[in-house]
């Protein structure tokens, strides 16, 4: 088919030393594409949004929609100096367009933004039969969150919530807005790493491990870990930094704390309670850590298991201000 030709070229035996010269539309590019109904399987070429089809007139005239219209000589259709039939949709379903109007079905996309994509597409060409296999599918198969992290809003919720839960605990409280004193340099970017470091946590312990946000507590940046409904360790991120003679708020991330601490909670995931030898392993481990101070308080009696390790990033901006000792 010639780039401007409107019909396509047809010639008979006696035309073969001496052909007619083709329909033109002269600088016109759009035409109607006549003749399609009887030519079985004549390809044609297809520029959709810049990505090139190559497919017959019969696959585009077997069932109703826009394409019968086009490619039957109903509607008109633009070309492009090269014969290509040019369509001003996205190129990026019309793969599965054709596989549909081929086959009578085709294999949906991944994901609820794909399928929707395609069902676009779909209406647009005015192909009811996969317009209805679209929103089937979407209806069918609504997307589950992969995690659910309740965000409390008050002491109240926060204590419901760690009491009704059968699993571990794990509960991050970041406000921001709680320092009365200006941040380090660095703060905002560790405040952020210990937000992004409990969203992994909780995507990796989904199932396993309750994940709550607190975000109207009393403390800048601290993480709460829970067993048996009773609170077994605590990490406070912030401290006071004394750099100039102007007091300011240091977030820390200790990365390999918060870990340590998650799986620890996981001692707690079934019954009965791990015993005390157990307990005292992880407990001993924190004993020779320099840069972190333990404060245990213990809670109605003398049982190890009753025990809050209470963990408090502390750091010296310079030598004169560490203490005695250090």
């Amino acid at each position: 088919m010639s780039g401007e030709s409107c019909l396509p070229q047809q010639h008979s035996q006696s035309d073969s030393t001496s052909p007619a010269p083709p329909l033109t539309c002269y600088k016109s590019k759009t035409c109607s594409y006549q003749g399609a109904v009887g030519l079985g399987n004549k390809y044609v070429n297809i520029n959709v949004g810049g990505t090139l089809f190559y497919t017959t007139l019969q696959i585009l005239t077997r069932q109703d929609s826009i394409l019968k219209a086009m490619f039957s000589g109903k509607k008109e259709v633009l070309t492009d100096n090269k014969g290509w039939i040019l369509i001003d949709r996205s190129g990026k379903h019309f793969g599965s367009i054709l596989s549909y109007l081929r086959d009578g079905t085709v294999t949906l996309p991944k994901g609820c933004q794909a399928v929707k994509e395609l069902l676009s597409e779909a209406k647009y060409y005015l192909i009811k039969g996969l317009v209805e296999l679209c929103q089937t599918t979407l209806q069918g198969n609504k997307e589950q969150p992969l995690c659910v992290v309740p965000v409390v809003t008050s002491s109240k919720e926060e204590e419901r919530l760690i009491q009704s839960s059968s699993k571990p605990v794990v509960m991050l409280l970041y406000n921001r807005s709680n320092n009365k004193y200006s941040y380090t340099s660095n703060s905002d970017d560790n405040l952020l790493k210990n937000i992004e470091l409990f969203d992994r946590l909780s995507l990796s312990f989904n199932g396993r491990v309750l994940f709550i946000k607190d975000v109207i507590g009393d403390e800048i940046c601290c993480w709460s870990f829970y067993g048996q409904r009773r609170k077994l360790a605590e990490v406070c991120c912030t401290s006071i930094f004394y750099a100039t003679e102007k007091k300011q708020t240091k977030v820390e991330f200790p990365e390999a704390r918060i870990y340590e601490e998650t799986l620890n909670t996981l001692l707690y995931e079934t019954m009965p309670l791990p015993d005390n030898s157990l307990l005292e392993a992880t407990r001993t481990s924190y004993n020779n850590c320099g840069s972190l101070s333990e404060e245990e308080e213990v809670l109605g009696g003398a049982e190890l298991r009753e025990r809050v390790r209470r963990i408090h990033v502390k750091r010296y901006s310079r030598y004169d201000d560490r203490q005695l000792g250090h």
